[in-house]
């Protein structure tokens, strides 16, 4: 029994030692024959991790806000449609957030936003962003400080001061190396006082929270745009288990106050933090197995790729093969030497993969600042498709190899 064990794995390793001496001795060829399972194997971890890093930035994004709070937006759901916006006929009241104010026995805060973009101008200079017209406690609503300066005080909000809290971005695109604290800047033709600047938080969704000015929001309705409605309500719940309570209390008081009847719909959109997150999760999980079985494609042609050459190295010794027979290989020994070489070609080719997207991977990172994360289970997959298919496109051409006729091969010129 030991003796045919010792056998059995003398016949592999000999088949092994032969099938690698082959390759290393076209080493131009095998290169290529491995070029395309390097590029798929680097392609699924460039690209997933891409996907992970993205999804991870925007969670901790939002995360960083407070998974707690309730955004109330104007707007109804009908016919699986979402309508809202300022230019809409549903509107969110002053009465509204007073309400909230009052009734809500879950918020720890509620604060409301008026949020209009317009013309920034600062000693010839001009610059594009959001407005937002809000109280003081938008900071711990927010969890958003004031790194230089300060945030503008209730007594601000309650006799229609006009000074501003910047976003970084604004600093960058409008004052430069000058220190903003104490600059006049104008907001549709009317001065503002820069008291202070926010920290940078960077993208949350599609909204740039480095990109805006916070002012009081009875200096943004009144003063600055004229207008007498708000475009959203933040709650800030007192915890996040009473999230929930919180969601269904919020609604109650709403409805009561727009007079909605049982069968009329919601007149307003109440999201929280964990549906966002929920949503573009998602949104970048589909994304990044849309990019992944792109790339897995590419593993694909790359075992075609794996498969024409061996056929032509079938092709090519096809005289060595009938010399192998003649001298007492079996059809077996064939079998093994092709499939060997093929597989060889796929492991080689997805290590070599494995390292090239890692460096991918890192490089986008380093120089071009994208979020990248190398996720363990993408170098697993890849590496084992990767072997998968030297496998696959390999027994064609073994099998055809171990079936050539002795005879016939040794004639063959």
């Amino acid at each position: 029994m030991k003796t045919q064990q010792r056998h059995f794995f003398s016949e592999i390793s000999e088949g092994i030692h032969i099938a690698l001496t082959s390759l290393a001795a076209n080493k131009m060829r095998a290169i290529l024959t491995m070029l395309g399972i390097i590029i798929g194997v680097a392609a699924v971890i460039t690209m997933v991790a891409l996907g992970t890093g993205a999804q991870k930035a925007v969670a901790d994004r939002i995360q960083s806000l407070g998974s707690n709070l309730l955004y109330i937006n104007p707007g109804s759901s009908r016919s699986g449609h979402v309508h809202f916006g300022s230019g809409s006929s549903i509107r969110l009241k002053d009465e509204d957030l007073k309400a909230l104010q009052e009734k809500c026995t879950y918020a720890a805060a509620v604060i409301p936003e008026f949020r209009r973009n317009a013309q920034i101008l600062w000693n010839g200079k001009n610059w594009n962003c959001a407005i937002i017209g809000t109280l003081p406690e938008y900071e711990s609503v927010a969890n958003t400080a004031a790194v230089q300066g300060r945030y503008f005080t209730q007594e601000e909000v309650d006799t229609y001061q006009r000074v501003a809290v910047i976003g970084a971005d604004i600093i960058t695109n409008l004052f430069g190396e000058t220190p903003p604290v104490g600059e006049v800047i104008r907001i549709n033709k009317e001065n503002f006082v820069v008291i202070g600047v926010l920290e940078r938080k960077g993208q949350s969704g599609f909204r740039n929270n480095d990109d805006q000015i916070l002012i009081p929001i009875t200096t943004g309705q009144k003063r600055l745009f004229g207008v007498d409605y708000l475009t959203g309500i933040t709650v800030k719940v007192i915890d996040e288990p009473s999230t929930e309570a919180a969601f269904l209390q919020v609604e109650k008081i709403l409805r009561r106050q727009h007079r909605l009847s049982r069968d009329q719909d919601n007149d307003f959109i109440i999201r929280n933090q964990s549906d966002l997150i929920s949503t573009f999760q998602e949104t970048n999980r589909s994304f990044g197995f849309l990019l992944a079985a792109i790339a897995g494609v590419s593993l694909i042609v790359g075992g075609i790729g794996i498969m024409n050459i061996m056929l032509v190295s079938v092709t090519e010794r096809t005289r060595e093969i009938g010399i192998r027979k003649a001298i007492g290989a079996r059809r077996s020994d064939i079998l093994l030497q092709f499939l060997v070489e093929s597989i060889a070609l796929s492991i080689s080719g997805g290590i070599l993969g494995i390292l090239f997207g890692i460096s991918i991977s890192y490089a986008l990172s380093a120089w071009a600042q994208w979020n990248t994360m190398i996720s363990i289970s993408s170098i697993v997959m890849s590496f084992g498709f990767a072997t998968a298919v030297g496998l696959f496109f390999g027994i064609y051409p073994a099998q055809k190899a171990a079936g050539l006729d002795p005879i016939i091969a040794l004639r063959y010129e």
